[in-house]
This record gives C-alpha cells, sequence and structure tokens, in this order.
C-alpha cells in the first residue's frame, strides 16, 4: 500500500501521528482532532507550504498513528512523545525557545530585575518558567521605560547615566530620593506579575490612545506591544498559579450522542480516564466516586508543587482544555473527600447532569 492509499485509510478520529524517514526513524510527531484531514494535508500539492514541511515531505518515507478519544488527549500525547522522542523536524519547526525566569533581588540599596535560566537562587523572587525570551525583554523593557526605572548606570552614584538624558531614568544613578521612587515602581512591576496591581496596564493603554490621537503611531505601537507581551506573560502565570494549586479536578467530555469520557486531573496529571455509554450513567458514577477517593486521598502535609520546565507544556494544555468549550468540570476541595457519601455525590451528578445525554 503506498502513502496515499494509507491516508484514504486514516480514520476522522483525534489522535497522534508519527512521521517516519527510509531509516524508520520518527522525524515528526503531530497531533489532529480529524486523522485523516490532517495527514492528508501534508500530500496536497501547495504552494503555500513552507520550507519546512517541503523538506519533511522529502523525508517521509511511512507513518503510523495512535488513535485518543479526544483532542485533549492527542494534545497530551503529542507532547509527551516529543519530548521522549525528540523527532528532528519538530525540533526544526520550532523557533529555538528556552525556558527562563524573571528574577528580583536585592543589589545593595536597590532591586535589580533581570532575566535568567534557573530559579536556583533562595534570595530572589521568580516568575516563570516563560518559553519566548523575546516576550519577555520586550514585556520588561516597555515597564523599565514607562516608569523611567531602566537605569544604564546604576552603580553610579555621581553622574546621571545615559538613559536619565534620553528620559528612561529616573536618576537613581545619582542617588537620593530618586532611588526610593525606583524601589517604588519595581514594587509596582513586582505587584503585575503577582495580580495585586495592574493599574500599570490602564495607564500605557490610556497613554497608547492618546499617542494614536496624535497620529504619534510609533509611540502607540510600542505601547501596543509591549502590553501584548505583558499579557502574555500574565496568562502564563494564570497556568502556573492555577497548577501549582494541585487542585483535585473531575470532567466530563462529551463525545457523541452514545457516548461521553470521565478524567481526573490534578496539577499537570491525568490521573483517571475511561470513556462510557450514555447508557451507563449510574456505573459511570460509582466509577468515578471510587477513582476519586483513590486519585485524591487527601494528604494535610502535601508538598508545595513547584512547575519546572518540562511540565509548563502539559500544564498549559490542561488549562486550556479546561478553559474551553469541549468540556464540564468542578474542583474537588479537601472538604469533599471527608464527607464522600452526601456531598460528593451530589457534586459527581452536577457534573453528569452538565451534559445532555440522548
Amino acid at each position: 500500500m503506498n502513502l496515499k492509499e494509507k491516508v484514504n485509510n486514516l480514520p476522522t478520529f483525534p489522535g497522534v501521528y508519527l512521521m517516519k524517514d527510509a531509516n524508520a526513524q520518527i522525524i515528526y510527531v503531530g497531533k489532529a482532532k480529524n486523522l485523516k484531514n490532517r495527514v492528508r494535508s501534508y500530500f496536497q500539492n501547495s504552494k503555500s507550504h513552507p520550507q519546512k514541511i517541503i523538506k519533511l515531505k522529502a523525508a517521509l518515507k511511512d507513518f503510523d498513528y495512535i488513535l485518543t478519544d479526544t483532542e485533549f488527549e492527542a494534545f497530551m500525547l503529542e507532547c509527551k512523545l516529543i519530548k521522549e522522542i525528540k523527532p528532528i523536524f519538530n525540533r526544526m519547526m520550532k523557533n529555538p525557545q528556552s525556558y527562563i525566569y524573571i528574577r528580583i533581588y536585592k543589589d545593595g540599596d536597590y532591586q535589580r530585575i533581570e532575566i535568567c535560566k534557573d530559579a536556583d537562587k533562595q534570595d530572589s523572587l521568580y516568575f516563570g518558567p516563560y518559553k519566548s525570551k523575546h516576550t519577555v525583554e520586550k514585556a520588561l523593557l516597555g515597564m523599565k521605560d514607562f516608569y523611567r526605572v531602566n537605569c544604564s548606570s546604576p552603580s553610579n552614584k555621581n553622574t546621571p547615566c545615559l538613559n536619565y538624558s534620553l528620559g528612561l531614568c529616573l536618576g537613581m544613578c545619582m542617588g537620593g530620593a530618586a532611588l526610593d521612587q525606583y524601589n517604588e515602581r519595581i514594587n509596582k512591576i513586582i505587584a503585575v506579575f503577582q495580580g495585586l496591581d495592574i493599574s500599570l496596564l490602564s495607564e500605557m493603554e490610556q497613554r497608547m490612545q492618546e499617542a494614536s490621537e496624535k497620529f504619534d503611531f510609533e509611540i502607540a505601537g510600542k505601547y501596543r506591544d509591549t502590553l501584548e507581551a505583558i499579557h502574555s506573560l500574565l496568562q502564563k502565570e494564570k497556568v502556573i498559579e492555577f497548577t501549582e494549586g494541585n487542585k483535585n479536578i473531575a470532567v466530563i467530555e462529551h463525545l457523541t450522542d452514545m457516548s461521553f469520557k470521565l478524567f481526573l486531573i490534578k496539577g499537570n496529571r491525568i490521573m483517571f480516564s475511561e470513556k462510557f455509554k450514555s447508557s451507563e450513567i449510574e456505573s459511570a458514577h460509582q466509577v468515578l466516586k471510587s477513582n476519586i477517593l483513590t486519585a485524591f486521598i487527601k494528604n494535610e502535609n502535601k508538598p508545595f508543587m513547584k512547575i519546572s520546565r518540562d511540565e509548563i507544556d502539559f500544564a498549559q494544555i490542561i488549562y486550556s482544555y479546561l478553559s474551553s468549550s469541549n468540556c464540564s468540570y468542578f474542583l474537588i476541595p479537601d472538604r469533599l473527600l471527608d464527607n464522600p457519601f452526601t456531598n460528593l455525590d451530589n457534586e459527581i451528578n452536577k457534573l453528569m447532569t452538565s451534559y445532555s445525554f440522548n
């Protein structure tokens, strides 16, 4: 069977496809909501294909696939296989990125903000990890310029730095009251990432609007780009905060009129998953309850969960899935595990009736 015939025989279900070269080595892993449509797109003679896809097609000699019940599971499996196999074309098709952190620490009389690769200093406050160094740099530079805390010579206490003459530095390089102002404004930047004070965003949006009204589109564009970068980082912080909460989550997804699937998720891991027929509501209820009590055993001394670089991709997939319209879920607090025979049953019933089964 040639490749095009093999493609025509593909199912139209979600899954992961593994493309192989002449040596049967996996060179690319991808996911799809509809395997047949997605894989078939590689074999269409499209002038819009980028060079990387053209090179992949030239090397492609065979493929395998793994079916999943849901697109969510395809995302998770793709992420797992890419990390395990590290296919050459997956690396080529992504911009080279290394996970980084934003670090805030005391340096003498002032607080310093920098970008680093590891969150390993006990005396520092960290945000991240983030995938895009470019986005982090753009957000930090924009906020520093806006608050005029972008000092190019902070250790100099006598002579103003170059950025002071450009209006980007308060004058902390000369010490005095400007140093106190500097630290206050750095605290406002920290508060943005902590979600405690986002007034900076409103101020920047107002400045952007004012610049646009004056037809100063270059300045307006700079504010716009900074705001987009900040919002991107804040979204990542939401993902990290949600995942590090290590919540107990029960999920239901409607597959067809005849079936549905249940998941139990904790942190960035799927603890349990099982597919049921729509006629099996009662047995599904009991199976879910039993697995909740097994998977989410209450532990008063459970350690705080810190998301690592290797875990952030799984966390993002789960967060996006729960935020989508594809599923319904509820968070299971520890108090429900204390009294599972009444309150937990009620919550499971609510979850089961969140979708209609015909």
